[in-house]
């Protein structure tokens, strides 16, 4: 198997800010271990990149101190000097020894990046999933992500559930990357590096979290207007949680006499062309599946958090937190957009 395989460094948080009928906000602040940082590696991918990364600023840094001090050395012996007559010092002219070691070094310090550089995106690329490695197929849309599990057949969006790899016995999660429309890029710093998803192309990477918590990452493809709010979140349970998570996912969509008006309402607009509710005749998928919607945390890919206000913006006028995102906005009366709203609310 191989795999499209890019990575790089960035340091950071995430923060975003909303603009329009309603103000909304989601972030992580520094001490947040969901901060997409990859100086805190928890998976073998993320781990192989950041001691490659160390590896490779160790040479740099000796490259800098070398050439700092050689250029200090000579501004120092030649500078001038109130004595000095301003004649040309005597002259030298070739040196075998000199340009031989000014063309031999650089080319031993390439070539040993370079077979770092191979060797680790080789133990990536290449790797052996052993059995019992969870299969999802990721697919990117604008502007959220879509994660198909086929061996437990269910489909989930934006909160991707792995199971915690022991690192004694690992049981990685491997990811067939897709996309239904233009480039995306697949990045959660901690857990592994870039992999772009590529329309009419199946590229695939891996992680095997070491530690239960909850990762992020987002799109690092240009895909659009709402590409920096293309975000993801990737929750790694134990295998007790996970089982149960799949349990729940894997049941229809609840049903409660009490929102029946809400439902019918939902049914009877556009939204089931775009939308799956299992057990409903809203079976769309240009976009999200709603099954279990609230057991997500966040809604809009990670945009903003997953509350009844925000759920009714969403509905009342998406723009409002994600402007020129591809929801439309249903013109549905007050009355109606409560009534869905209650409807999702009971979407466990």
């Amino acid at each position: 198997m191989g795999w499209h395989f890019r990575s790089c460094l960035v340091r950071g948080c995430v923060a975003i800010p909303f603009l329009g009928a309603a103000r909304v906000a989601y972030s992580t602040s520094a001490s947040d271990p969901a901060v997409p940082s990859i100086f805190s590696p928890a998976s073998t991918p993320a781990d192989s990149i950041y001691h490659l990364s160390l590896f490779v600023l160790a040479i740099c840094l000796a490259i800098f101190v070398v050439v700092f001090s050689l250029l200090s050395y000579a501004l120092m012996k030649f500078r001038q000097r109130p004595d000095d007559d301003g004649r040309e010092p005597a002259q030298i002219y070739g040196s075998n020894q000199v340009e031989l070691a000014w063309t031999v070094i650089p080319v031993l310090i390439v070539v040993v990046l370079f077979l770092a550089a191979a060797r680790v995106i080789h133990a990536i690329e290449d790797a052996k999933m052993p059995p019992g490695t969870t299969q999802v197929v990721a697919v990117g849309h604008q502007f959220w992500w879509e994660f198909r599990y086929p061996d437990h057949r269910l489909v989930t969006a934006n909160e991707l559930h792995v199971p915690v790899s022991d690192p004694q016995h690992p049981t990685p999660t491997h990811l067939t990357l897709m996309s239904a429309d233009v480039d995306h890029s697949f990045w959660v710093p901690k857990l592994a590096g870039k992999t772009d998803l590529i329309p009419n192309r199946v590229n695939s990477t891996w992680i095997d979290p070491h530690e239960t918590g909850v990762f992020v990452g987002q799109c690092a493809q240009y895909c659009g207007t709402q590409h920096a709010k293309m975000l993801l979140r990737v929750v790694v349970e134990s295998r007790e949680d996970f089982d149960k998570w799949v349990s729940n996912e894997q049941r229809p969509a609840a049903e409660a006499d009490s929102v029946a008006q809400g439902r019918r309402v939902f049914e009877s607009t556009a939204c089931v062309n775009c939308h799956t509710i299992s057990g409903t005749n809203a079976r769309g998928t240009f976009g999200p599946d709603l099954t279990h919607l609230m057991s997500r945390a966040t809604l809009a890919s990670g945009a903003a958090a997953n509350t009844r206000e925000n759920l009714h913006l969403w509905i009342k006028d998406p723009d409002a937190i994600k402007p020129g995102c591809l929801m439309p906005a249903m013109q549905m009366s007050d009355q109606e957009i409560d009534a869905v709203t209650d409807y999702l609310m009971t979407l466990h």
